[in-house]
């Protein structure tokens, strides 16, 4: 077969912002909710950047009423509008349809600091919005100019006088880049609207909310800053703070030579795990980056430094850098003057010198401030102490139940494990069972050879509620460990996972669920790395059964058996079986439905969110009673039937 020939007529040169619009996955990070919302994040974070420079300081948020078009407005300087003799555009059309270009390459001459760096943003935004209109306040005269997928839709426009001066920009991303089905998020929009006031003390940020009807204007103001924000922070995470009255170590501090700003506000808890909110130039990262890790090294050299010079260190321990960080809450607002961020969508900042400029900020800071506060570091101290103890208790607990090898069945193996017969994680699966009538079903209806069959005899133990000692004493879920094989809490090590696929099967019932939620929780909180590797799976036993002539129906639960219902089709009279659990199904059912991964339906396990994910199940599986009241009068709209 010929091979087609190569020429240079095949390269293609895309110009304007047909680039954007080809691979808008590689300026907006995808075309998903995500992407969606990143670009009103882009064009808010613009109208931050006059706040930052102290030339704005309100910022207006409209979701209109179809929920797929906003406006953002702010008291800043304008867009300039005056034409640019090299291109023969204004410059208000050139910020908008020009890859790179913008006023925040020269910093010091328009913009000390800035969230926004490469001059796409805008540009960007227009490209895959199917409409997009700026106006535009400067010198007492108005502007307007409307776009449509990038392109111009005419001249820049001057509309006539106006007092004060600012931008305003409405747009509509593109259903033909996003799919018809995407709008934008009311709650997540005020969550970063609300965090971005928080890091600006000060800045009046409104929010009009058109999808409600009457539309909900929510108004943010927080003059105290990110000192506001730490105890919501806190109060959302449902942990009691150390020392119980509380102890805030507050910080803001700027580097002059490395034109480095800085505000934290930190404070330890009694959460199982730290949670920092880093910020530059208002951008979150939240996958943290140089600064992040300046913060971390700090806190560790600070407590260890306390540890030594007041002779604190504890007997049989080591404290690990974990131990020390273990409950942190903290937030970290940094303005940096050249930032280098990974990736347009500004995730992560890697400016490798702002680590150590961070650290050399905080870290003299924070040991004033322990020394200078004795009951404070001391409660700091103590905590971190029992986090290594704890530590210690599990490793040595894991160490028990661990198994030498990832792919060995011999070891160690609890006695009601139904073994499969590979050694070959990849292929391996386990079937977590409730009850052992249900045990027997899935043993017959398994196939031998890649799964495995654990079932559940006992009452699963609450994680959240339960200490160390209760936790290392449940059979059950030590029986869940000893079976994976690799260990849990801090001496977890995925790499022995001697099963590819974990699946939490229970009845479709309330009680199903809630076993399934207590083993949720267990995973999160000492096994978590094996959801974030996508490991762990919901199966799907249906509720019903569906038989209409020669036709069978499985519903999942009683919304998915009245769909069915409502799309059957001839006289034939539905025959309607309802499962009382697992184990009134056959081997032969059982293997159909929910085994057999040709014809099963699951899903797999996720973490969106770490901090919420953190927060929901605090409250819903948690010791404090008000916080699950809260939860559910809150959402109580959205239950439709509660069983108790």
């Amino acid at each position: 077969m010929a091979q087609a020939k190569y020429t240079g007529e095949d390269i293609q040169v895309l110009e304007g912002l047909d680039p954007v619009r080809k691979r808008p996955a590689m300026y907006i990070g995808g075309t998903g909710k995500e992407g969606y919302h990143h670009l009103l994040w882009e064009v808010v974070d613009n109208s931050i950047d006059e706040v930052i420079n102290k030339h704005a300081t309100e910022v207006k948020v409209t979701l209109h009423d179809d929920g797929k078009s906003c406006t953002v407005e702010d008291n800043g300087r304008g867009i300039p509008v005056d034409t640019m003799p090299k291109l023969k555009k204004s410059a208000l059309e050139v910020v908008f349809t020009v890859l790179h270009a913008g006023g925040k390459f020269e910093r010091g001459k328009n913009y000390a600091v800035s969230g926004g760096l490469h001059g796409v943003g805008a540009s960007v935004v227009n490209a895959l919005s199917s409409e997009l209109i700026a106006t535009v306040v400067r010198e007492h005269e108005r502007w307007e100019m409307h776009f449509e997928r990038g392109e111009p839709q005419g001249k820049l426009k001057k509309l006539g006088n106006a007092r004060g001066s600012g931008t305003k920009v409405m747009f509509r991303p593109d259903d033909e880049i996003f799919g018809g089905k995407l709008k934008f998020d009311p709650s997540l929009i005020a969550e970063r609207l609300e965090a971005k006031s928080y890091l600006h003390a000060g800045l009046e940020i409104t929010f009009t909310d058109e999808t409600q009807a009457p539309p909900v204007v929510h108004k943010y103001l927080h003059e105290k800053g990110i000192a506001e924000y730490l105890p919501k922070l806190v109060g959302e995470r449902g942990k009691d703070p150390v020392p119980p009255g509380g102890g805030v170590f507050y910080l803001e501090k700027r580097d002059e030579v490395a034109r480095l700003g800085l505000e934290l506000a930190l404070q330890w808890t009694e959460a199982p795990d730290d949670l920092i909110k880093s910020y530059v130039n208002s951008v979150p990262t939240k996958d943290g980056g140089t600064h992040d890790h300046g913060l971390r090294a700090a806190i560790v050299k600070s407590i260890r430094n306390y540890v030594a010079t007041h002779k604190l260190d504890p007997k049989g321990v080591t404290l690990t850098a974990e131990d020390i960080r273990e409950g942190v809450v903290a937030v970290l607002s940094t303005y940096v003057h050249d930032p280098q961020f990974q990736g347009q969508t500004k995730e992560r900042l890697n400016n490798p010198e702002i680590a150590g400029q961070v650290e050399n900020l905080v870290r003299p800071a924070l040991e004033n401030y322990l020394n200078g506060n004795p009951n404070w570091a001391t409660a700091v101290v103590n905590r971190t102490i029992l986090a290594a103890k704890a530590r210690e208790a599990s490793r040595a607990a894991a160490a028990q139940v661990s198994r030498k090898t990832a792919i060995s069945h011999k070891l160690n193996l609890p006695g009601k494990l139904a073994d499969c017969a590979s050694t070959d994680p990849a292929e391996s699966e386990l079937f977590i069972v409730e009850g052992d009538s249900a045990g027997g079903s899935a043993k017959q209806g398994r196939d031998r050879h890649t799964q495995a069959i654990l079932p559940l005899r006992g009452k699963v133990l609450n994680a959240e509620q339960a200490n160390n000692q209760k936790l290392l004493a449940n059979k059950e879920l030590q029986d869940i460990v000893s079976a994976l094989g690799c260990g849990m809490g801090e001496e977890i090590k995925p790499e022995r996972l001697r099963y590819g696929k974990i699946f939490l099967l229970m009845d479709a019932d309330a009680d199903g669920h809630h076993i399934a939620t207590l083993l949720l929780t267990f995973f999160f909180r000492f096994m978590r790395p094996l959801i974030e590797q996508g490991h762990v799976y919901l199966a799907m036993p249906p509720l019903y059964r569906i038989d209409v002539g020669r036709q069978t129906h499985w519903a999942l639960d009683d919304g998915d058996r009245d769909r069915i219902l409502g799309e059957v089709k001839g006289n034939a009279k539905p025959s309607i079986t309802r499962f009382k659990g697992l184990g009134e199904m056959s081997p032969d059912i059982l293997k159909k439905t929910t085994l057999d991964p040709a014809t099963r339906g699951s899903l797999r396990v996720t973490i969106e969110d770490a901090a919420a994910t953190d927060k929901v199940i605090s409250d819903l599986m948690g010791k404090e009673v008000a916080a699950r009241f809260k939860m559910i009068t809150e959402n109580a709209a959205e239950i439709g039937e509660l069983d108790v």
